[in-house]
């Protein structure tokens, strides 16, 4: 019995991890395209050279993009937090608090609006 793939990012922790992960790479292969261009700058063609320039500006832009990206993953994971608190403080004190459905892949039947 095969069972169904899991879902690559089941919440907003496991995708921040993600990219961390990726960030931490892309700062090895930043790392490795410099060294390259300060290596092959004498005696290279300058097309290579020139490659490896936009090879290192890409990264660079990546870069950045991982950052503002894990930027957003901090604000929403602080916005659930304070969506759910707001739900616990509204709740009667003799119900039961919900669940943090957040880790599960779980969708509401009806939207509030």
């Amino acid at each position: 019995m095969e069972s169904e793939p899991r879902p690559a990012f089941e919440s907003i922790e496991s995708a921040q991890e993600y990219l961390g992960l990726l960030s931490q790479t892309v700062l090895e292969a930043r790392e490795d395209t410099q060294a390259d261009i300060d290596a092959k700058t004498n005696g290279q063609p300058m097309r290579h050279v020139e490659a490896l320039r936009m090879v290192s500006y890409n990264l660079e832009k990546l870069d950045h993009h991982l950052k503002v990206s894990r930027r957003i993953l901090n604000d929403l994971r602080t916005l659930r937090r304070l969506l759910h608190q707001e739900r616990l403080d509204r709740a009667p004190s003799n119900a039961i608090a919900p669940r943090d459905d957040s880790s599960m892949n779980v969708k509401p039947l009806f939207t509030e609006h």
